[in-house]
């Protein structure tokens, strides 16, 4: 089953640039030092995954609810396509 091509519109941010920064936070910390991905999971699922570079903290968020997703339901989704 081929996979659709997502074209993402998501300005790009930096690292190492403050200015490029999202204003996104971490949702544990607070701190504004987290790197944002927008992911397809194998069935089709966009998803948000961000990471804190401060305190390692992750989460995945459905992309067009934005209700977090559980680890386990994200590599539920992420299981080879039979």
């Amino acid at each position: 089953m081929p996979r659709a091509a997502v074209i993402d519109q998501t300005p790009l941010g930096s690292l190492t640039q403050p200015t490029s920064r999202s204003s996104r936070r971490c949702d544990a910390c607070g701190s504004d030092r987290v790197t944002e991905l927008a992911m397809t999971l194998s069935d089709g699922t966009g998803v948000q995954f961000v990471s804190c570079r401060a305190c390692e903290h992750r989460t995945w968020s459905a992309a067009n609810e934005g209700a977090v997703l559980p680890i386990d339901q994200v590599l539920d989704r992420t299981r080879k396509i039979s």
